[in-house]
């Protein structure tokens, strides 16, 4: 038989095998067709969402030919890229002269002579909503123009054609709680338009912004800022330099290279799509040479995917090769009678692979048509998810080719092992359907065992030594290592059912028995439990990392309530009601007040060096001094825990030098006019004592490193500036200095962490030092965190109140979407669970007819088929998920590792940064996988089963 006409015969009778046992081949078939149509569908969307250059040119020019931007330098000299994106001043160019001093540039005489442009500006702005203010941007752009297509397109209602009119985004619509037709105010001006329709940016889908006509918003804002200058509030409109020309070159001319160095001359900067679509050579663009080597580096995401990839074909594999043992176990006297009439070894496992050739075939033709369709199908979701229109479908040929070649490769990978076992039986063996015993390997264990721990070893090395590969190598290995091992540790589990009841005792031995068939499907299990531990534990740790680091801006379950610079602006009566009226406040409010001496820079920041200032002189000294900065502070740094780091970092002589926190109060002093209500709502110090010493006139000390001997030494600067006519009046005379030694409450070392305050004066004692004090705000205690549609409610209130106040909460709650990342790792590794554990339990099914057959002989109650069932599945997964578990913790630890290697090349730069790297374990996901998933899929199994016994004739 020559060589073809035998592959030929053999894949006739894989493919009438494959007809013939429909179930399995559906089995197979959907095993390969999954993965193919995952990759498919994400090949499609990444290709079509990543948009093409000419999309990208599309939505940033609409039906424009350029886009003119002037960078408000004057008529300077500028150099670019052919994509607009990049540019600069040429190297040994003068500095440009001071804004005041700097020609105007016309710049749409740049433009090439016969072109039309359209004029484009936006601002942000603060809108009036259905539920209250919000925050948006204003363009002012003629969207009903033609050259604006593209970029931005009507959904609904009308463009906007008068200077009272606006378009909306629907993502804006949706926000606000307007439709079309609605009226909003532009705050400030007070402007009043009326929506007229609906548009979308088909590049940012999720933009939440307004359209109006060029000089509909602008305009007015200057008038007003014109009219109220010096008043409450300065409404400024945006600086010249915002503003950008849309160009539609001359008919069929487009604009060339040479009019966009014309424009560089000028100072605009040019983004032009002939230019961009067919940049000029490099010789003729004078900035490519300062460009060269700046090409980004793939290789890593390269090797990431490359893993990834080998890891999916390696599932697959694990999870269709015992199908295709089954079925060439099923088939056996078929390839007993192909070798009994002549057929040698190798035809045989010509046969087993063809039927993976076959299967595998199908698998992926219909794999990538589902991709196709699916894509189709959710596009309209998709682009909602990504934020951006799909152009169109774009495929790349060669790479949906390539994936549908992955998908018939592994079919036939999954059936090497099984032709190959399939060519070694006898045709006695076969004929007589007896399967004979065949010893297992004893070199393979050794194998994985040295594969493990020079896995382990390799991820660890890579994580102390800093190289991402020989983790990503090292896991890889170590995982290989444990798949190794797995026919071992399942015949080990034959041994454990020995007092068990029937069915999970058969059920074990059964695992054991067929090991061919249960540590493939053990080992699928186990890859993709790993891979979701080993996430689930760096995304655990890194959380737990973030919230140790965490430096909150207020104390926790707080609010403050605060005015700008003036407090004559704010109506602070009014603003407190809002906020007792919209937030969930627990209890009465206390205040808070600011002190400064001479004339209060953060007012009058126009003439700073005619300001006070005011501070505690912190003494000198080691008991003063932070013990990690210094002399001996990195090895001092080095040397102790990471908790005993934290806290000398929270310690009265640290806690100052690297926080950033909030500061309330004048400057970087932290002194605030306060009373016990402060000290017991917000720094949630309830001592008698402090309080008592604050009503007789000294200030509580929070940070005890500025006190020596029970006392503070505060300095006075008093300076005053020409505008600050009241207090100059309060105190004239030349300007002075004080220092008052004042006695002080200190309080314990552990509130010196508290966010904004350093010390806590009364009215009292900052009228008897002459200084300067008002009322700055109200601190509020939550009883949980409020919603948006709360914050919504106050701000607008808060608007009422003549806009001179504003509220933050704590940020202590900042890192809460790392629960879905978790939740979604393990419910991936489920369903992975699940499948592999369902078709094993299939497998052992139609393996096992004739164990099920004598059980039913000798007696055994129909229910026993449901329980073994369920007994087979909760084998297979919760060994899985174990081992899984295992693997994963290795890339998880030594990624740990590495992390640690760079926090402590931070600390030996700057001992104040800590190098805490916790390995915190994800006990919620490894609860859920190890637990619920192999008991539901046992439940599953055993519920789906049926317990009646076909009638099976009898053989022979």
């Amino acid at each position: 038989m020559s060589l073809f006409p035998g592959w030929r015969a053999a894949f006739r009778i894989a493919r009438r095998d494959a007809v013939r046992a429909k179930g399995r081949s559906a089995l197979v078939v959907a095993m390969i067709a999954l993965p193919v149509l995952g990759v498919t569908a994400a090949d499609l969307t990444y290709r079509s969402a990543l948009p093409t250059v000419a999309e990208d040119l599309t939505a940033d020019l609409g039906a424009a030919d350029a886009r003119y931007t002037y960078q408000g330098m004057g008529p300077v000299r500028l150099e670019q890229m052919p994509d607009g994106l990049i540019w600069q001043t040429p190297e040994g160019s003068p500095e440009p002269p001071p804004e005041d001093e700097r020609k105007p540039v016309d710049v749409p005489a740049t433009f090439p002579e016969g072109s039309r442009h359209l004029t484009e500006q936006s601002a942000p702005a603060s809108v009036t909503t259905r539920h209250g203010i919000a925050d948006t941007q204003i363009t002012e752009l003629d969207v009903a123009d033609p050259l604006s297509r593209g970029r931005v397109e009507l959904t609904d209602g009308a463009y906007p054609r008068a200077r009272n009119e606006m378009a909306a985004t629907e993502a804006f619509l949706d926000a606000s709680g307007l439709s079309i037709g609605d009226r909003v105010t532009v705050r400030g001006p007070e402007q009043v338009y009326t929506l007229t329709g609906a548009v979308e940016r088909p590049a940012e889908l999720k933009d939440e912004s307004l359209f109006a006509l060029p000089g509909a918003v602008i305009a007015p804002w200057q008038k007003a800022a014109d009219r109220d200058a010096g008043g409450d509030e300065e409404i400024l409109p945006p600086q010249a330099s915002d503003l950008k020309w849309l160009v539609k070159g001359p008919s069929g001319a487009g604009v060339t290279w040479q009019d966009v160095l014309a424009a560089n001359e000028k100072g605009v900067v040019v983004r032009a799509r002939q230019v961009t679509l067919n940049p000029p050579p490099d010789s003729e663009v004078p900035m490519a040479a300062q460009m060269r080597g700046w090409e980004t580096n793939d290789r890593e995401m390269t090797a990431a995917a490359l893993t990834v990839a080998a890891m999916a074909v390696l599932e697959i594999v694990l999870l269709a090769g015992p199908a295709f043992a089954v079925g060439a176990r099923r088939s056996r006297r078929q390839l007993g009678l192909v070798g009994s009439c002549g057929g040698t070894r190798s035809q045989v496992r010509a046969v087993v692979l063809a039927g993976g050739a076959v299967l595998g075939g199908v698998g992926a033709v219909v794999g990538v048509a589902a991709g196709f369709g699916l894509t189709a199908l959710f596009r309209p979701v998709i682009e909602d998810f990504t934020g951006r229109r799909f152009g169109e479908l774009t495929v790349q040929p060669w790479e949906i080719l390539g994936i549908a070649v992955l998908g018939l490769v592994t079919g036939v990978l999954a059936a090497l092992a099984p032709a190959i076992v399939a060519g070694r039986q006898s045709v006695l063996e076969s004929l007589t359907g007896r399967r004979g015993s065949r010893r297992s390997s004893r070199v393979l264990p050794i194998v994985g065992s040295v594969a493990l721990a020079g896995g382990v070893a390799l991820a660890v090395y890579g994580g102390v030594s800093g190289s991402t590969e020989l983790v990503a190598g090292g896991s890889v290995l170590a995982e290989l290592g444990v798949l190794g091992c797995i026919p071992v540790i399942v015949g080990f589990l034959g041994r454990l059912g020995r007092r068990l009841p029937l069915t999970p005792r058969i059920a074990l031995r059964d695992a054991a028995r067929n090991r061919g068939r249960t540590a493939p499907a053990v080992a699928a299990v186990m890859a993709a439990v790993a891979g979701s531990v080993a996430i689930a534990t760096y995304t655990a740790s890194g959380t737990a990392e973030q919230a140790y680091d965490h430096q909150p801006n207020l104390t926790p379950g707080t609010a403050a309530l605060m005015t700008f610079d003036d407090a004559e602006q704010a109506d602070l009566p009014r603003a407190r009601a809002s906020v007792e009226q919209n937030y969930p406040v627990t209890g009465a409010p206390a205040g808070l007040g600011r002190v400064w001496a001479g004339s209060d820079c953060s007012v009058y920041y126009e003439e700073e060096n005619g300001c006070g200032t005011l501070e505690i002189v912190k003494p000198t000294g080691k008991a003063h001094s932070c013990p990690l900065k210094g002399k001996g502070a990195k090895e001092l740094a080095l040397r102790i825990s990471a908790d005993e780091h934290k806290r000398l970092m929270n310690s009265p002589a640290c806690i100052d030098e690297n926080y950033t926190t909030i500061v309330f109060g004048n400057g970087e002093n932290k002194i605030v006019i306060g009373d016990a209500a402060l000290l017991t709502s917000y720094v949630k110090l309830d001592d008698p004592a402090a309080a008592k010493a604050l009503a007789a006139g000294t200030p509580v000390l929070l940070n005890s490193a500025y006190a020596k001997n029970g006392e503070v030494t505060l300095k006075a600067t008093h300076i005053y500036n020409k505008r600050d006519k009241k207090n100059r009046a309060l105190h004239p005379g030349k300007a002075r200095t004080t220092t008052d030694r004042l006695k002080v409450y200190i309080a314990p070392d552990s509130y010196a962490a508290t966010p904004g305050i350093r010390m806590v004066m009364p009215q009292q004692a900052a009228d008897r030092l002459g200084l300067h004090s008002e009322e700055m705000g109200s601190i509020y205690t939550l009883g949980r965190e409020p919603t948006d549609a709360e914050r919504q409610a106050t701000d607008a209130a808060m608007e009422q109140a003549g806009n001179g106040t504003y509220v933050w909460t704590s940020n202590a709650a900042e890192q809460r979407d790392d629960a879905a990342v978790l939740l979604i790792l393990a419910l991936f590794a489920g369903v992975v669970t699940l499948g592999a554990a369902a078709i094993t339990t299939g497998l052992s099914k139609a393996d096992a007819e004739a164990d099920l057959t004598t059980l039913s002989a000798v007696g055994a109650p129909p229910g026993v088929r449901r329980s073994l069932s369920g007994f087979q599945c909760l084998v297979v997964a919760l060994t899985g998920v174990l081992l899984g578990t295992l693997a994963g913790i290795v890339p998880a630890v030594a990624l740990r590792l590495t992390d640690l290697r760079a926090a402590l090349a931070d600390m030996r730069a700057d001992p104040m940064q800590s190098a805490y790297t916790p390995i915190v374990m994800p006990w919620e996901t490894i609860a859920l996988l190890a637990l619920v998933v192999p008991v539901l899929a046992g439940l599953l199994a055993a519920a789906l089963t049926s317990s009646r016994q076909k009638l099976a004739r009898r053989a022979g």
